[in-house]
């Protein structure tokens, strides 16, 4: 392999980026909406909605790593992952319209059909995401285009996320006649996010091409892959950090519209002289689209942040300072709300784009195992990072689910002293917790600036022979 290009087009890093703009427009509605979903508009318990979401994610997760490897060993016109946005986007749509919709069945019925959409939503998710995740080691080789290609693939997340969280619940609300609980408003607002979400899958197809080949032209077993991934120590480690951080992420971002309904409530706040009236739909969903927004500036400004310091000690200053935002909600009252959305925007600047860096620390860790063995598994360890963030998001939406129950929780009533004091923990000190060890497994990874450059240099001379 020659020096290929190793300078990306403007159009190709944001035809990249809406890759993840299209999926996110359905994941964020899954992260921040579903067990409010599924509790106050689907009738579920939280015990069952919890139970199910973990179930559905942990089954889905097995099926991650075989994706991987299939898309490792696809051999098409378009390239090994490509052809799986082509393919998968409109299955991927459908499914997340029928995750969002209510029928008409009794209290066992309908949680069969909620384990039976969602599992199916995740499956094409997967099929969908992880060749498209996979995507980002093979665009380039050099790591400095890789960190500008993860960063605007989180400017399309972080944009979708905005779009979301700004728009979906008074989505819901306008469709649903005045109701947010209504069931026909989050199905017509799915309907609305899939017809665009699919546009942006095929943009994404239509932009990218793939580039890196592996060194070795034969296939290797899939034992000897997957034995490949477990000697890769760099790759455990981010393994372990990544479900930690969206453990981090994903028991706070469950129960934030719960957090506002429930302990904020409507408020009343002053400006210019003026007295304005805030549902708490308005309070959640300005709270969200700014941690979103914000998210963003974040995500455009890291190609430099992480460029002056290094990704590693990058990820540790912005995890210490999103974790003092976060703990700072335990001390907060209901109308503290310029305090709330205070610590939210500088959270979110700091915490919004560490997944940007931990994706383009796989891509390192992709090119470390190569490195070691001679062999490259893209899609293998991908796929199996993925599968550490659906291990994070089910086991986050469980613990959610459950602390709700253990609380006392009951959806549409007044709450009682215990479920207030729950919704303050869960929105603080109980992800600042997992942040903690999430920093001190970080602090012992050694894929460093120096050796990682080393390690590209070493693969491309052996390419080039």
């Amino acid at each position: 392999m020659n020096q290929i290009q190793k300078k990306l087009s403007f159009w190709e890093k944001s035809g990249y980026g809406c890759g993840d703009l299209a999926s996110v427009l359905f994941w964020q509605n899954i992260t921040m909406f579903l067990l409010f979903f599924y509790t106050d508009v689907y009738g579920l318990t939280a015990v069952a909605a919890g139970t199910m979401i973990m179930v559905s994610r942990l089954f889905d997760a097995a099926f991650d790593v075989g994706i991987g490897m299939a898309s490792d060993r696809t051999e098409t016109r378009w390239g090994k992952f490509r052809p799986y946005i082509l393919w998968m986007a409109i299955p991927l749509a459908i499914s997340a319209v029928l995750a969002f919709s209510t029928p008409h069945f009794g209290e066992h019925g309908k949680l069969i059909y909620a384990y039976a959409t969602f599992i199916a939503f995740m499956f094409f998710y997967s099929a969908i995401n992880i060749p498209y995740t996979a995507l980002l080691g093979v665009v380039s080789p050099d790591p400095i285009e890789r960190t500008k290609l993860s960063s605007f693939k989180f400017i399309g997340a972080y944009l979708a996320g905005l779009i979301v969280s700004a728009t979906a619940l008074k989505m819901a609300q306008y469709f649903g006649k005045g109701q947010s609980n209504n069931p026909q408003g989050w199905q017509t607002t799915m309907i609305i996010y899939a017809v665009f979400a699919v546009i942006f899958f095929f943009i994404t197809f239509m932009s990218t091409k793939e580039r890196v080949k592996p060194i070795l032209k034969e296939k290797t077993p899939i034992g000897k892959d997957l034995k490949d991934l477990v000697k890769n120590d760099a790759w455990l480690m981010l393994f372990a950090i990544t479900i930690l951080f969206i453990l981090f992420v994903c028991i706070r971002i469950s129960v934030t519209t719960h957090y506002f309904k429930y302990y904020v409530g409507s408020q009343q706040l002053t400006f210019m002289g003026k007295v304005h009236h805030f549902s708490f739909e308005d309070l959640a969903s300005a709270f969200n689209g700014i941690g979103q927004a914000l998210s963003l500036i974040g995500v455009i400004i890291v190609p430099w942040f992480a460029g002056f310091f290094g990704k590693k000690r990058a990820i540790i200053i912005m995890f210490i300072v999103a974790l003092i935002c976060t703990s700072a909600f335990y001390f907060l009252k209901p109308e503290n709300i310029i305090l709330m959305f205070a610590f939210q925007i500088v959270g979110s600047i700091t915490g919004g784009p560490i997944s940007t860096i931990l994706w383009a620390m796989y891509a390192d860790t992709a090119d470390y195992s190569e490195w070691k063995t001679g062999r490259r598994a893209t899609g293998l360890v991908f796929s199996a990072s993925i599968m550490s963030t659906k291990i994070g998001w089910a086991v986050g939406a469980m613990i959610a689910g459950f602390l709700l129950a253990i609380f006392g929780f009951q959806a549409n009533m007044v709450q009682n002293l215990a479920v207030l004091m729950g919704l303050k923990s869960m929105m603080s000190i109980i992800p600042t917790a997992l942040g903690i060890i999430a920093i001190i497994i970080l602090i012992f990874y050694k894929l460093d600036e120096p050796l990682v450059q080393k390690i590209k240099n070493e693969l491309e001379s052996r390419r080039s022979k």
